[in-house]
């Protein structure tokens, strides 16, 4: 099983390659993150939580085969559809015209997130990897361009 630093290094290279500060890790988002793993997991759903469960977090879900793949691989899914991301005030910011295709990405660098945390449950076949944000990011409107601090330093 990863252990947060996994999960932490993975998040911040890719805020990293766009500038951006990195996260910390919280014990917090990562024990909610384990309570909607759990609950995913047991009822065999593949949903995000409500916004009243979330309490404000930012959430990414991932599913796949148990055992197979890396904390590193996993969150590597999230980071890939940084090939459909274009900056713009959200959802306003895919190449392909759904934001849906680069949401798990923006959340991942998102500006103003600063915490993470993340927890994987198991079916018998499969796990459910669960990450939370806080600030959430994905904030409808507001604009979204990793290089625009980098402008302002």
């Amino acid at each position: 099983m990863p252990d947060a630093r996994d999960w932490i290094d993975a998040h911040n290279l890719a805020r990293d390659d766009v500038g951006l500060p990195p996260l910390v890790w919280s014990d917090r988002l990562a024990q909610d993150a384990a309570g909607w793993a759990r609950h995913l997991a047991s009822t065999g759903r593949y949903d995000h939580a409500s916004p009243d469960i979330r309490k404000g977090q930012g959430e990414n879900l991932w599913r796949g085969p148990r055992g197979y793949w890396t904390a590193w691989e996993k969150v590597g899914f999230f980071v890939a559809e940084k090939r459909h991301f274009r900056p713009g005030n959200f959802p306003d910011v895919s190449r392909t015209g759904r934001w849906s295709d680069v949401g798990h990405y923006t959340q991942v660098i998102w500006p103003q997130t600063r915490e993470v945390g993340c927890a994987v449950a198991h079916t018998s076949s499969d796990e459910v990897l669960v990450c939370r944000y806080w600030p959430a990011g994905n904030v409808w409107g507001q604009r979204i361009d990793p290089t625009d601090h980098i402008a302002r330093r």
